[in-house]
C-alpha cells in the first residue's frame, strides 16, 4: 500500500491527480502504475486500468483471479468495472470515496448515473440495429467458441 500511495504522490508532480495502484500475485508485484490521464490526454489512463493492463501482459492472461490490487483511493466506476472484468477479488484501498469527494477527486455523479435505469441517465443509449448485415458479431463469437 505504501508503494501505491507513493505512486499517487509522485504523479501529482507530473500534473496528474493523485492515484496509484499496485497488483500483486503470490507476494510478487506484477505491476505498479500511477494515474496518467492528464499528462497522456487519455481519460482512461487511470492507475488501476494501467496496472490491470500491465499485470495481464505480465501474466499473459486477461484473467487476474488470485491477484490483489492495492489502490491509493477507492476505484472509480470505470476502474471498478475493469476489476470485475479481470476477475480480481481482493482490493485494498487506502482512502475512501468520501475522502476523495472532500477534495473534489471522486466521481459521485457517475456512481449515481450508473445506479439509474438506462432511460433515466443523462447519457442516452439508443438502439441502432443495422439492417442487411450478413453476420451478427455475437453469433460469430459463439461459433468460434464451439469450434
Amino acid at each position: 500500500m505504501k508503494k501505491a500511495i507513493q505512486l499517487a504522490c509522485d504523479t501529482v508532480e507530473r500534473g496528474n491527480t493523485p492515484f496509484g495502484a499496485v497488483i500483486v500475485k503470490d507476494g510478487e508485484i506484477l505491476s505498479e502504475e500511477a494515474n496518467e490521464a492528464t499528462t497522456e490526454k487519455d481519460p482512461t489512463a487511470h492507475a488501476e486500468l494501467l496496472a490491470i493492463r500491465e499485470a495481464a501482459k505480465n501474466l499473459r492472461s486477461e484473467n487476474l483471479s488470485g491477484c490483489e490490487l492495492y489502490a491509493s483511493g477507492e476505484p472509480c466506476p470505470m476502474c471498478l468495472g475493469a476489476i470485475y472484468a479481470a476477475g480480481i477479488q481482493d482490493v485494498y484501498v487506502a482512502y475512501s470515496l468520501e475522502e476523495a469527494t472532500e477534495y473534489g477527486l471522486a466521481s459521485p455523479y457517475v456512481y449515481e448515473q450508473v445506479a439509474k435505469p438506462n432511460d433515466k441517465r443523462d447519457v442516452s443509449f439508443t438502439a441502432l440495429k443495422p439492417s442487411n448485415v450478413e453476420q451478427h458479431p455475437y453469433d460469430v463469437w459463439k461459433r468460434k467458441d464451439k469450434a
